[in-house]
């Protein structure tokens, strides 16, 4: 069926309801990711006015990923049950607070305390899956979600190109807290505008809630026990952070309390089993109608694939222009603006990821994407000195092309398994990129760039093989019952 001019997907065409949200979502997300990586492009004024030892200054950019792993989790339940109206705008509000507090800090433990409570602004992402999902049909559902995600995604950048001006402007050893302080305040502006201006769904339209919280519902016996397994990384990730802070890492944290910390992970697992248990035990014993059930495999490779994809893009980052430096012999400025553009990237990108999947299919294209990042860091895992540094560049820049456009293409899929779901599948997700970028730098503090490089593109082509034998592409129709018992087919092809 031809597709009218009203239908067209039209980024410029502001008077549709939808194309305005895309909008407001995406900026919004700019300024989470902006509030959230406000300190790391100031981190030479603020170890600077305040004495910090470079380990000091490296304890807080880890605290500021501890805390995304689980918020992501959390806020996906919460905006499944809320909705992204209110989420989004509680979010950047309480964010843009935690960001002033942060300027406003006069010790170093006060400094630690506020960079880890931030990790939760980076939970904000989630919130936006669900709110463009609601407004988007299936067949335009990648390009938005594409253009929100690659576009939102540069406020890391643009806090790298607009604070450090800002504290060299104001001067002083307190330039740097007015420049934080001004991100934050930007958050808590537009966190109201957005409660004002953002609806969660299009007029008439049903925002679909699961109907039990504290964990994702399944529909088989076998999801149930691939979903236990699957939370376990998440766990594992942030035991390997403590480890990173313990008395045989940063040593920031003592024996006790790391061992304390150890034994919260474990038990705080073992409760999310248990919830996990206590929601979906009754699959057992009566099996969830046909029509109404979906696929946890399929969560459960895209999760996988995120991993690699947004981990790949975070590790990479965090140390392009240090292998730049070592390997080449760069200096700073240069191996910056080099690594730089590497964030660059995600504007066209991953839009393109997720345009491609909307025009020729999801897991074709997700085919694509992993035979290239193979390729390229596979590639990468063969650099030496005797490579030109054009050479490194190239292959640096194809690989993060493959995986940025593979994040886009991982959330084309993610809104078309279980509507009401949504929120916490983005969720999951997103805190699997988390926990490909731990995994991705511990392996690179325990090995050789090259080792590093090797390790993603093996990695990738693990992840290519389960979309190969298990990924199905959407089709049909997902199915939700409303409460008087009405069923609703929302088409996913």
């Amino acid at each position: 069926m031809a597709t009218t001019a009203s239908e067209r997907f039209n980024l410029l065409d502001l008077s549709k309801a939808n194309i305005r949200t895309l909008h407001l979502g995406w900026f919004a997300f700019f300024i989470s990711f902006m509030v959230w990586f406000a300190h790391a492009p100031l981190m030479p004024f603020i170890r600077e006015a305040l004495q910090l030892t470079d380990l000091q200054a490296k304890v807080l950019l880890t605290l500021n990923v501890a805390l995304t792993i689980p918020a992501r989790i959390v806020v996906g339940m919460l905006v499944d049950r809320y909705g992204p109206r209110i989420m989004f705008s509680g979010i950047l509000i309480i964010g843009g607070i935690v960001s002033i507090g942060f300027s406003l800090a006069q010790g170093y433990e006060q400094l630690a305390f506020m960079r880890f409570l931030s990790g939760f602004v980076g939970a904000g992402f989630v919130v936006g899956i669900r709110l463009i999902a609601e407004w988007f049909p299936a067949r335009q559902t990648g390009i938005a979600q594409g253009i929100y995600g690659g576009w939102g995604n540069f406020g890391s950048a643009g806090a790298a190109g607009l604070l450090p001006f800002i504290a060299v402007t104001i001067g002083g050893d307190n330039g740097w807290r007015y420049a934080v302080a001004v991100t934050g305040v930007i958050a808590i502006a537009y966190g109201l505008i957005f409660y004002w201006r953002v609806r969660n769904t299009p007029k008439g339209s049903t925002y679909f809630k699961p109907k039990k919280t504290g964990a994702l519902e399944v529909t088989s016996g076998f999801d149930l026990v691939l979903y236990i397994i699957m939370n376990i990384p998440m766990y594992a990730a942030l035991a390997m952070l403590t480890y990173k802070l313990s008395p045989t890492g940063m040593k920031l944290l003592s024996a006790n309390t790391t061992t304390i910390i150890y034994i919260v992970l474990l038990a705080t697992y073992l409760f999310q089993v248990w919830k996990i248990w206590q929601l979906n035990s009754h699959v057992l014993k009566e099996p969830v109608p046909e029509l109404q059930r979906y696929s946890f495999t399929q969560v459960a490779i895209l999760d996988l694939a995120y991993m690699v994809t947004f981990g790949t893009e975070l590790a990479v980052v965090s140390m392009l222009p240090l292998f730049y430096v070592d390997m080449f012999g760069l200096d700073n400025v240069t191996a910056g603006l080099l690594a730089g553009s590497y964030a660059l990237i995600n504007l066209v990108a991953r839009p393109a990821g997720g345009l491609i999947s909307d025009k020729f299919g999801r897991k074709i294209t997700l085919i694509i994407v992993f035979l290239g990042i193979g390729a390229s860091f596979m590639l990468l895992g063969q650099v030496s000195q005797e490579w030109s540094v054009l050479m490194v560049i190239t292959a640096a820049t194809f690989g993060g092309i493959f995986s940025k456009a593979g994040s886009g293409a991982v959330y084309a899929m993610v809104p078309l398994i279980q509507r009401r779901l949504t929120g916490q599948i983005a969720g999951m997700t997103g805190a699997y990129g988390n926990v490909g970028g731990v995994v991705f730098l511990t392996v690179l503090a325990s090995t050789s760039p090259q080792g590093f490089f090797m390790v993603i593109g093996a990695t990738a082509i693990a992840v290519l093989a389960f979309v190969l034998l298990f990924l199905r592409e959407p089709s049909g129709n997902m199915v939700e019952v409303l409460p008087d018992g009405t069923v609703q087919m929302i088409e996913v092809k």
